[in-house]
Protein backbone atom coordinates (compact mmCIF):
# COMPACT_ATOMS: atom_id res chain seq x y z
CA UNK A 1 0.00 0.00 0.00
CA UNK A 2 1.25 3.48 -0.88
CA UNK A 3 1.95 5.89 1.97
CA UNK A 4 1.43 9.56 1.11
CA UNK A 5 2.46 12.42 3.40
CA UNK A 6 0.45 15.60 2.84
CA UNK A 7 0.69 19.10 4.29
CA UNK A 8 -2.23 21.51 4.34
CA UNK A 9 -1.89 25.28 4.26
CA UNK A 10 -4.08 28.31 3.87
CA UNK A 11 -5.02 31.61 5.42
CA UNK A 12 -7.05 31.91 8.60
CA UNK A 13 -10.60 30.54 8.22
CA UNK A 14 -9.99 29.14 4.75
CA UNK A 15 -11.25 25.80 6.10
CA UNK A 16 -8.21 23.53 6.44
CA UNK A 17 -9.42 21.69 9.53
CA UNK A 18 -12.95 21.49 8.13
CA UNK A 19 -11.64 19.99 4.90
CA UNK A 20 -9.69 17.31 6.74
CA UNK A 21 -12.64 16.59 9.01
CA UNK A 22 -14.87 16.20 5.96
CA UNK A 23 -12.40 13.71 4.42
CA UNK A 24 -12.35 11.70 7.65
CA UNK A 25 -16.15 11.76 7.85
CA UNK A 26 -16.82 10.80 4.23
CA UNK A 27 -14.24 8.00 4.31
CA UNK A 28 -15.78 6.72 7.58
CA UNK A 29 -12.47 7.20 9.38
CA UNK A 30 -13.95 8.85 12.48
CA UNK A 31 -14.61 6.71 15.53
CA UNK A 32 -18.11 6.63 16.98
CA UNK A 33 -17.11 8.56 20.12
CA UNK A 34 -15.33 11.23 18.06
CA UNK A 35 -18.33 11.62 15.77
CA UNK A 36 -20.67 11.86 18.76
CA UNK A 37 -18.48 14.54 20.34
CA UNK A 38 -18.52 16.56 17.10
CA UNK A 39 -22.31 16.29 16.88
CA UNK A 40 -22.80 17.39 20.49
CA UNK A 41 -20.35 20.29 20.25
CA UNK A 42 -21.89 21.49 17.00
CA UNK A 43 -25.34 21.55 18.63
CA UNK A 44 -23.98 23.44 21.66
CA UNK A 45 -22.67 26.11 19.31
CA UNK A 46 -26.05 26.40 17.61
CA UNK A 47 -24.86 25.08 14.25
CA UNK A 48 -27.29 23.31 11.94
CA UNK A 49 -24.35 21.41 10.45
CA UNK A 50 -21.46 19.34 11.76
CA UNK A 51 -18.34 21.39 12.60
CA UNK A 52 -15.73 19.05 11.14
CA UNK A 53 -12.83 21.26 12.31
CA UNK A 54 -13.37 19.72 15.75
CA UNK A 55 -11.98 16.47 14.36
CA UNK A 56 -8.47 17.93 14.12
CA UNK A 57 -8.16 20.96 16.43
CA UNK A 58 -7.00 19.21 19.58
CA UNK A 59 -5.80 22.07 21.80
CA UNK A 60 -8.33 23.81 24.05
CA UNK A 61 -7.25 27.20 22.68
CA UNK A 62 -7.82 25.94 19.13
CA UNK A 63 -11.35 24.79 19.88
CA UNK A 64 -12.20 27.99 21.76
CA UNK A 65 -10.91 30.34 19.06
CA UNK A 66 -11.81 28.19 16.07
CA UNK A 67 -8.26 28.37 14.70
CA UNK A 68 -5.33 26.00 14.28
CA UNK A 69 -2.22 26.76 16.35
CA UNK A 70 -0.17 23.59 16.50
CA UNK A 71 0.67 21.13 13.71
CA UNK A 72 -1.74 18.20 14.01
CA UNK A 73 -0.95 14.90 12.29
CA UNK A 74 -3.93 12.88 11.12
CA UNK A 75 -3.76 9.29 9.93
CA UNK A 76 -6.32 7.48 7.80
CA UNK A 77 -6.43 4.94 5.00
CA UNK A 78 -8.42 4.05 1.92
CA UNK A 79 -8.25 0.66 0.20
CA UNK A 80 -5.32 1.85 -1.94
CA UNK A 81 -3.43 4.45 0.10
CA UNK A 82 -2.42 5.24 3.65
CA UNK A 83 -2.39 8.99 4.35
CA UNK A 84 -0.53 11.12 6.87
CA UNK A 85 -1.84 14.70 6.88
CA UNK A 86 -0.09 17.59 8.63
CA UNK A 87 -2.74 20.21 9.45
CA UNK A 88 -0.65 23.39 9.74
CA UNK A 89 -1.66 26.82 11.08
CA UNK A 90 -2.66 29.68 8.79
CA UNK A 91 -1.58 32.68 10.88
CA UNK A 92 1.53 34.53 9.71
CA UNK A 93 3.15 34.15 13.16
CA UNK A 94 3.02 30.36 12.75
CA UNK A 95 4.90 30.27 9.44
CA UNK A 96 7.63 28.17 11.07
CA UNK A 97 4.98 25.53 11.90
CA UNK A 98 4.00 25.41 8.25
CA UNK A 99 7.64 24.85 7.26
CA UNK A 100 7.86 22.04 9.81
CA UNK A 101 4.69 20.39 8.53
CA UNK A 102 5.68 20.61 4.88
CA UNK A 103 9.32 19.59 5.32
CA UNK A 104 8.58 15.85 5.13
CA UNK A 105 5.54 16.02 2.87
CA UNK A 106 5.30 14.54 -0.59
CA UNK A 107 2.27 16.62 -1.56
CA UNK A 108 0.62 19.79 -0.29
CA UNK A 109 -2.93 21.14 -0.29
CA UNK A 110 -3.11 24.94 -0.34
CA UNK A 111 -6.60 26.21 0.43
CA UNK A 112 -7.92 29.46 -1.03
CA UNK A 113 -11.20 31.01 0.08
CA UNK A 114 -13.21 31.48 -3.12
CA UNK A 115 -14.64 34.75 -1.76
CA UNK A 116 -11.28 36.35 -0.91
CA UNK A 117 -9.10 34.87 -3.64
CA UNK A 118 -5.31 34.92 -3.38
CA UNK A 119 -4.18 36.77 -0.23
CA UNK A 120 -0.82 37.42 1.47
CA UNK A 121 -0.74 34.02 3.18
CA UNK A 122 -1.44 32.29 -0.12
CA UNK A 123 1.77 33.83 -1.48
CA UNK A 124 3.64 32.74 1.63
CA UNK A 125 2.37 29.15 1.59
CA UNK A 126 2.94 28.76 -2.14
CA UNK A 127 6.47 30.15 -1.69
CA UNK A 128 7.27 27.69 1.11
CA UNK A 129 6.08 24.73 -0.96
CA UNK A 130 8.29 26.03 -3.73
CA UNK A 131 11.26 26.47 -1.39
CA UNK A 132 10.85 22.94 -0.01
CA UNK A 133 10.47 21.46 -3.52
CA UNK A 134 7.14 19.81 -2.73
CA UNK A 135 6.44 17.97 -5.97
CA UNK A 136 2.62 17.92 -6.05
CA UNK A 137 0.69 21.03 -4.98
CA UNK A 138 -3.10 21.00 -5.04
CA UNK A 139 -4.82 24.39 -4.96
CA UNK A 140 -8.18 23.65 -3.33
CA UNK A 141 -10.49 26.59 -3.99
CA UNK A 142 -12.78 26.21 -0.99
CA UNK A 143 -16.19 27.63 -0.05
CA UNK A 144 -17.41 27.46 -3.63
CA UNK A 145 -20.93 27.28 -2.22
CA UNK A 146 -20.55 30.89 -1.02
CA UNK A 147 -19.84 32.16 -4.56
CA UNK A 148 -22.65 30.17 -6.17
CA UNK A 149 -20.16 27.64 -7.55
CA UNK A 150 -18.87 30.29 -9.95
CA UNK A 151 -16.57 29.04 -12.70
CA UNK A 152 -15.47 32.62 -13.36
CA UNK A 153 -14.28 33.05 -9.76
CA UNK A 154 -12.46 29.72 -9.88
CA UNK A 155 -10.67 30.66 -13.11
CA UNK A 156 -9.68 34.04 -11.70
CA UNK A 157 -7.92 32.36 -8.75
CA UNK A 158 -6.39 29.79 -11.09
CA UNK A 159 -4.89 32.59 -13.19
CA UNK A 160 -3.36 34.36 -10.17
CA UNK A 161 -1.66 31.16 -8.98
CA UNK A 162 -0.42 30.41 -12.49
CA UNK A 163 1.22 33.86 -12.53
CA UNK A 164 2.99 33.06 -9.25
CA UNK A 165 4.15 29.71 -10.59
CA UNK A 166 5.87 31.45 -13.51
CA UNK A 167 7.91 33.55 -11.06
CA UNK A 168 8.91 30.64 -8.84
CA UNK A 169 12.36 29.11 -8.78
CA UNK A 170 11.24 25.46 -8.69
CA UNK A 171 9.73 24.62 -12.06
CA UNK A 172 9.14 20.88 -11.62
CA UNK A 173 5.97 21.16 -9.54
CA UNK A 174 2.69 19.56 -10.57
CA UNK A 175 0.07 22.21 -9.77
CA UNK A 176 -3.56 21.06 -9.80
CA UNK A 177 -6.70 23.16 -9.18
CA UNK A 178 -9.83 21.65 -7.63
CA UNK A 179 -13.00 23.59 -6.68
CA UNK A 180 -14.45 22.29 -3.38
CA UNK A 181 -16.86 22.99 -0.58
CA UNK A 182 -15.49 21.35 2.55
CA UNK A 183 -18.65 22.14 4.50
CA UNK A 184 -20.98 20.42 2.05
CA UNK A 185 -18.53 17.84 0.71
CA UNK A 186 -18.48 19.00 -2.91
CA UNK A 187 -15.49 17.46 -4.75
CA UNK A 188 -13.78 16.49 -1.50
CA UNK A 189 -14.32 12.73 -1.43
CA UNK A 190 -17.25 12.47 -3.82
CA UNK A 191 -17.73 14.38 -7.12
CA UNK A 192 -20.08 17.36 -7.00
CA UNK A 193 -23.21 17.66 -9.12
CA UNK A 194 -23.23 21.45 -8.65
CA UNK A 195 -20.24 22.26 -10.89
CA UNK A 196 -20.89 20.65 -14.25
CA UNK A 197 -18.19 22.91 -15.72
CA UNK A 198 -15.51 20.99 -13.75
CA UNK A 199 -14.52 17.64 -15.27
CA UNK A 200 -11.56 16.77 -13.03
CA UNK A 201 -11.18 14.38 -10.12
CA UNK A 202 -12.35 14.91 -6.56
CA UNK A 203 -9.62 15.83 -4.06
CA UNK A 204 -9.35 12.36 -2.54
CA UNK A 205 -9.41 10.66 -5.92
CA UNK A 206 -6.55 12.86 -7.08
CA UNK A 207 -4.54 12.15 -3.91
CA UNK A 208 -5.05 8.42 -4.29
CA UNK A 209 -3.58 8.58 -7.80
CA UNK A 210 -0.38 10.37 -6.81
CA UNK A 211 2.42 7.87 -7.05
CA UNK A 212 4.46 7.61 -3.90
CA UNK A 213 6.85 10.45 -4.38
CA UNK A 214 10.26 9.49 -5.70
CA UNK A 215 12.79 12.18 -4.84
CA UNK A 216 14.80 13.71 -7.64
CA UNK A 217 18.08 12.70 -5.97
CA UNK A 218 17.96 9.10 -7.20
CA UNK A 219 21.37 8.87 -8.84
CA UNK A 220 23.98 9.43 -6.12
CA UNK A 221 24.11 7.29 -2.98
CA UNK A 222 24.43 8.93 0.42
CA UNK A 223 24.71 6.59 3.41
CA UNK A 224 25.45 8.50 6.65
CA UNK A 225 26.50 6.09 9.40
CA UNK A 226 24.17 6.35 12.38
CA UNK A 227 25.72 3.60 14.51
CA UNK A 228 28.54 1.08 14.50
CA UNK A 229 27.24 -2.41 15.35
CA UNK A 230 29.60 -4.52 17.51
CA UNK A 231 27.68 -7.46 19.09
CA UNK A 232 29.00 -8.61 22.48
CA UNK A 233 28.74 -12.31 21.68
CA UNK A 234 31.32 -14.98 20.96
CA UNK A 235 29.60 -15.95 17.72
CA UNK A 236 29.95 -12.42 16.30
CA UNK A 237 33.20 -11.54 18.06
CA UNK A 238 34.76 -9.98 14.95
CA UNK A 239 31.55 -8.56 13.46
CA UNK A 240 31.53 -4.85 12.58
CA UNK A 241 28.46 -3.44 10.86
CA UNK A 242 27.40 0.08 9.98
CA UNK A 243 23.75 1.05 10.39
CA UNK A 244 22.08 3.86 8.50
CA UNK A 245 19.58 4.87 5.85
CA UNK A 246 20.15 5.05 2.09
CA UNK A 247 19.46 8.56 0.78
CA UNK A 248 19.42 8.51 -3.02
CA UNK A 249 20.31 5.71 -5.42
CA UNK A 250 20.94 2.18 -4.20
CA UNK A 251 23.78 0.11 -2.76
CA UNK A 252 24.57 -3.46 -3.78
CA UNK A 253 26.95 -6.16 -2.58
CA UNK A 254 30.29 -5.70 -4.34
CA UNK A 255 29.90 -1.93 -4.87
CA UNK A 256 33.16 -0.04 -4.40
CA UNK A 257 32.62 2.74 -1.88
CA UNK A 258 34.49 5.70 -0.44
CA UNK A 259 34.37 6.43 3.29
CA UNK A 260 34.28 10.12 4.18
CA UNK A 261 36.06 12.04 5.59
CA UNK A 262 39.05 9.66 5.45
CA UNK A 263 38.58 8.95 1.70
CA UNK A 264 39.40 5.27 2.44
CA UNK A 265 38.01 2.83 -0.12
CA UNK A 266 36.45 -0.60 0.35
CA UNK A 267 33.70 -2.84 -1.03
CA UNK A 268 30.33 -3.82 0.39
CA UNK A 269 30.46 -7.35 1.77
CA UNK A 270 26.87 -7.79 3.03
CA UNK A 271 23.58 -5.95 3.51
CA UNK A 272 21.28 -6.94 6.37
CA UNK A 273 18.04 -5.93 8.01
CA UNK A 274 17.51 -7.77 11.29
CA UNK A 275 17.94 -11.45 10.42
CA UNK A 276 17.46 -11.05 6.65
CA UNK A 277 20.16 -10.74 4.00
CA UNK A 278 19.78 -8.58 0.89
CA UNK A 279 21.80 -8.11 -2.27
CA UNK A 280 20.59 -4.53 -2.84
CA UNK A 281 19.59 -1.69 -0.50
CA UNK A 282 17.24 0.68 -2.30
CA UNK A 283 16.69 4.36 -1.66
CA UNK A 284 14.93 4.92 1.69
CA UNK A 285 16.04 1.56 3.13
CA UNK A 286 17.34 1.45 6.71
CA UNK A 287 19.96 -1.32 6.72
CA UNK A 288 23.14 -2.62 8.27
CA UNK A 289 26.19 -2.84 5.99
CA UNK A 290 29.48 -4.70 6.40
CA UNK A 291 32.65 -4.02 4.40
CA UNK A 292 35.28 -6.36 2.98
CA UNK A 293 38.14 -4.47 4.65
CA UNK A 294 38.75 -3.78 8.34
CA UNK A 295 38.70 0.01 8.06
CA UNK A 296 37.97 2.76 10.55
CA UNK A 297 34.35 3.93 10.29
CA UNK A 298 32.56 5.99 12.98
CA UNK A 299 29.15 7.52 13.55
CA UNK A 300 28.87 10.63 11.39
CA UNK A 301 31.00 9.22 8.57
CA UNK A 302 29.39 8.79 5.17
CA UNK A 303 29.60 5.94 2.67
CA UNK A 304 29.26 6.88 -1.01
CA UNK A 305 29.99 5.13 -4.28
CA UNK A 306 33.41 5.75 -5.78
CA UNK A 307 33.12 8.64 -8.24
CA UNK A 308 29.95 10.01 -6.58
CA UNK A 309 31.58 11.92 -3.74
CA UNK A 310 29.66 14.96 -2.38
CA UNK A 311 31.20 18.35 -1.72
CA UNK A 312 33.36 18.44 1.41
CA UNK A 313 33.19 22.00 2.75
CA UNK A 314 33.81 24.23 5.74
CA UNK A 315 31.78 27.10 4.28
CA UNK A 316 28.06 27.06 3.49
CA UNK A 317 25.64 29.24 1.58
CA UNK A 318 22.02 28.46 2.34
CA UNK A 319 18.47 29.73 2.31
CA UNK A 320 17.36 29.88 5.95
CA UNK A 321 13.89 30.04 7.51
CA UNK A 322 14.33 31.59 10.95
CA UNK A 323 12.34 30.05 13.82
CA UNK A 324 13.77 31.73 16.92
CA UNK A 325 12.54 34.81 18.78
CA UNK A 326 16.15 35.98 18.99
CA UNK A 327 17.04 37.30 15.50
CA UNK A 328 19.85 35.82 13.42
CA UNK A 329 22.69 38.31 12.99
CA UNK A 330 26.19 38.28 11.53
CA UNK A 331 28.96 36.91 13.80
CA UNK A 332 26.51 34.88 15.90
CA UNK A 333 27.42 31.25 16.62
CA UNK A 334 25.13 28.21 16.54
CA UNK A 335 25.25 24.44 16.46
CA UNK A 336 24.46 22.88 13.10
CA UNK A 337 22.92 19.43 12.74
CA UNK A 338 23.41 18.06 9.25
CA UNK A 339 22.13 14.50 9.09
CA UNK A 340 23.94 12.67 11.90
CA UNK A 341 26.77 15.22 11.92
CA UNK A 342 27.07 18.01 14.48
CA UNK A 343 29.37 21.03 14.34
CA UNK A 344 29.63 24.67 15.35
CA UNK A 345 28.93 27.39 12.81
CA UNK A 346 29.46 31.13 12.69
CA UNK A 347 27.27 33.46 10.63
CA UNK A 348 29.61 35.28 8.27
CA UNK A 349 27.10 37.21 6.15
CA UNK A 350 23.40 37.89 5.69
CA UNK A 351 23.25 38.17 1.92
CA UNK A 352 19.57 38.97 1.43
CA UNK A 353 16.06 38.93 2.87
CA UNK A 354 13.67 36.99 0.63
CA UNK A 355 10.06 38.27 0.39
CA UNK A 356 7.53 35.46 0.21
CA UNK A 357 5.50 37.23 -2.49
CA UNK A 358 8.24 36.57 -5.09
CA UNK A 359 9.16 40.27 -5.25
CA UNK A 360 12.76 41.54 -5.29
CA UNK A 361 15.15 40.48 -2.52
CA UNK A 362 16.36 43.00 0.07
CA UNK A 363 20.19 42.95 -0.01
CA UNK A 364 22.37 42.81 3.13
CA UNK A 365 19.70 42.95 5.90
CA UNK A 366 20.94 43.64 9.43
CA UNK A 367 19.08 40.63 10.85
CA UNK A 368 16.69 37.79 10.17
CA UNK A 369 13.69 37.85 12.51
CA UNK A 370 11.21 35.16 13.51
CA UNK A 371 9.46 33.62 10.46
CA UNK A 372 11.61 35.53 7.98
CA UNK A 373 13.51 33.81 5.17
CA UNK A 374 16.91 34.88 3.88
CA UNK A 375 20.14 33.87 2.22
CA UNK A 376 22.95 33.37 4.74
CA UNK A 377 26.63 32.37 4.65
CA UNK A 378 28.27 30.27 7.39
CA UNK A 379 31.71 29.12 8.44
CA UNK A 380 31.76 25.57 9.89
CA UNK A 381 34.11 24.24 12.56
CA UNK A 382 34.70 20.94 10.73
CA UNK A 383 34.15 19.58 7.20
CA UNK A 384 30.62 18.59 6.19
CA UNK A 385 29.72 16.29 3.27
CA UNK A 386 27.00 18.17 1.43
CA UNK A 387 24.88 18.34 -1.70
CA UNK A 388 22.64 21.19 -2.73
CA UNK A 389 19.02 20.85 -1.61
CA UNK A 390 18.02 20.58 -5.26
CA UNK A 391 20.36 17.61 -5.77
CA UNK A 392 19.52 15.71 -2.58
CA UNK A 393 16.90 16.89 -0.09
CA UNK A 394 18.17 14.85 2.85
CA UNK A 395 21.83 15.77 2.37
CA UNK A 396 21.06 19.35 1.36
CA UNK A 397 19.20 20.45 4.49
CA UNK A 398 20.19 21.20 8.08
CA UNK A 399 18.91 22.72 11.29
CA UNK A 400 20.50 25.36 13.50
CA UNK A 401 20.37 25.09 17.28
CA UNK A 402 20.64 28.00 19.71
CA UNK A 403 23.54 27.03 22.02
CA UNK A 404 22.08 29.02 24.92
CA UNK A 405 18.59 27.51 24.91
CA UNK A 406 19.05 24.29 22.87
CA UNK A 407 15.99 25.33 20.85
CA UNK A 408 15.79 24.78 17.10
CA UNK A 409 16.57 28.25 15.81
CA UNK A 410 16.30 27.76 12.06
CA UNK A 411 16.25 25.38 9.13
CA UNK A 412 18.54 25.74 6.14
CA UNK A 413 18.53 24.60 2.52
CA UNK A 414 21.98 24.46 0.95
CA UNK A 415 22.44 26.38 -2.31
Amino acid sequence: MNVLKIATAGSVDDGKSTLIGRILYDTKSLTEDKLQAIEEKSKQRGFDYLDFSLATDGLVAEREQGITIDVAHIYFSTPTTSFIIADTPGHIEYTRNMVTGASNSQASIVLVDARNGVVEQTYRHFFINNLLHVKDVIIAVNKMDLVNYSEEKFNQIKGEIAYLAEKSGYQNQNITFIPVSALHGDNVVNPSDKMDWYNGKSLLEYLENIETYKTEDTSKVRFPVQAVIRPKTEEYHDYRGYAGKVYGGELAIGDEITILPSATKSKIKSIQFFDKEYTVAKQGSSVNITLEDDVNVSRGDMLVKVGEEPNVVKKLEATVCWMDKTPLQASEKYYIKHGVNDAQVKVTELTSLIPTDFSDKEPNPSKLSLNEIGEVSFKVSKPLFIDTYQENKANGAFILINPKTNNTAGVGFIK
